[in-house]
């Protein structure tokens, strides 16, 4: 017996194409090219393992009432909706009515094929399915990543599907894994979903802050300490290293990590073995090691401040997370999923925000990013908000600011130099004028290759 999928789509030759793929994965494949051949198919069938359904069954223009009919119909089978014309709009309602994943082209097979397994993996309906997860080894991972099991991962951008596909597979190794991106991108999340859906799931995720940690207390806090080894060591401590055993470490902001402790670290993960405080034995460890940093390595490393052998030894699966500038169509869905959640922890009933409203949002760069994005729905949502949010609402900083670079330049260099004209070449001012760090500005600066002329004294101030 095989897990029987439905492909429903008016385009015989798309579900032939489909079809092949699906077969040659240990699939059946019933075809419908109406509503009424699925429902049929439902009232017959009760080993059902999935639906594939495009919108473009739907003649009323709306695009989902297909997939809401279907859940209605029958919750347990879980559906894909594929859907041509898209729109966040569409993307909201479509994961409102029901479905667990939605894609809109342009698409690869692969990353729908991974999509079904994902999909697959978490059922237990059909026999079927569970002796194709048998022969073919499939792990539980969840059906969409970023909705429901790992709310901020949300993201319905090609960028994004592609990330959280690879993620998908990356999970399944045992490789060192080096996570970048800007502050507030999701880098920890994508850390916990890597550890939670691999083969370590059920052994420790030890989270170590390498900015938090004094240099001084750095080297005890990751290897332990013997009793007596340092005035103050009352008893042993086991040290973070050995507490991952078995699991995964995770070395966040690894870029502030000093030069010493990154030569302890490259020993660490090249022998597998640790050596506490106060004694000459060596505990033996088994851990992957998943790093993450906003700075830029390859500069550092050219600096001198990082060490390429611990590079290489970290980046051999690299997982770069766009910021939310470069992809806003997902901002809608964020709002959304935002919305239901606090909704569910402030007891509200918050529906949306007003279409002027969420145009200022899509203009806005979110140099905070996601996290940001969260922090300004949430200081909102403390103001007793009234159902449908408007621009008033906004925090007033925010709408400060929204003014302020609303009447910068729309290209990002001409902003920039903008910024740096109306502050006299001020860079800390031309930073929080932009909303961006100093860090960041210098970043943009040397990009753009921006320099300031230079300008020679009047003769009358000799």
């Amino acid at each position: 017996m095989r897990p029987a999928i439905v492909i429903a789509d008016r385009d015989a030759v798309w579900r032939q194409s489909l079809k092949r793929l699906l077969l040659g994965d240990g699939f059946e494949v019933i075809e419908a090219g109406d509503t009424s051949i699925i429902l049929r198919t439902l009232r017959q069938r009760r080993d059902l393992a999935l639906l594939i359904v495009n919108t473009s069954l739907d003649t009323t223009g709306n695009g989902v009432e297909v997939a809401q009919l279907l859940c209605q119909w029958n919750r347990a089978v879980p559906i894909i909706v594929l859907a041509p014309n898209s729109s966040e709009e569409l993307a909201i309602a479509a994961l409102k009515a029901g479905a667990v994943d939605y894609f809109k082209p342009p698409f690869s097979y692969e990353m729908l094929l991974a999509s079904v397994r994902h999909c697959l993996a978490n059922s237990v309906r059909p026999q079927a399915l569970l002796e194709y997860k048998k022969t073919r080894s499939i792990e539980p991972v969840p059906s969409r990543v970023g909705v429901e099991d790992y709310p901020k991962m949300v993201g319905e951008s090609r960028t994004m599907r592609e990330i959280k596909s690879y993620m998908a597979r990356v999970a399944s190794t045992d490789s060192n894994v080096l996570i970048t991106g800007e502050t507030g991108t999701g880098k920890e999340v994508v850390a916990d979903f890597l550890h939670r859906t691999s083969p370590r799931r059920q052994q420790p995720f030890v989270d170590i802050n390498c900015a938090a940690l004094p240099e001084g207390l750095l080297e005890s806090e990751l290897f332990g300490y013997e009793k007596g080894a340092f005035t103050g060591a009352a008893s042993s401590y086991e040290g973070k290293l050995k507490l991952a055993n078995g699991g995964t470490a995770f070395f966040d902001e690894i870029g502030d990590m000093s030069p010493y402790t990154q030569a302890k670290i490259l020993r660490v993960i090249e022998r597998r073995e640790v050596q506490r405080l106060g004694t000459n034995r060596n505990v033996p460890i088994d851990v992957r090691v998943i790093s993450a940093t906003n700075q830029n390595l390859d500069q550092l490393m050219t600096e001198g401040k990082f060490r390429k052998d611990l590079y290489f030894r970290l980046n051999v699966t690299k997982i770069h997370l766009p910021p939310l500038r470069d992809r806003k169509e997902d901002i809608a869905l964020l709002l959304h999923h935002f919305i239901h959640e606090l909704n569910a922890r402030f007891g509200r009933e918050v529906e949306g925000f007003t279409k002027e409203a969420l145009e200022c949002l899509l203009k806005y760069d979110w140099p905070g990013n996601v996290r940001e994005l969260k922090n300004m729905v949430e200081a909102i949502f403390v103001n007793l908000p009234a159902r449908h949010l408007a621009f008033i609402d906004l925090p007033e900083p925010f709408r400060r600011q929204f003014k302020e670079t609303a009447a910068l330049p729309r290209d990002e260099r001409a902003r920039l130099l903008s910024a740096l004209c109306t502050t006299n070449w001020n860079k800390s001012q031309a930073a929080r004028k932009l909303n961006w760090s100093r860090v960041t500005l210098y970043r943009k600066i040397s990009k753009y290759h921006i320099a300031r002329e230079n300008r020679t004294e009047p003769s009358w101030k000799h």
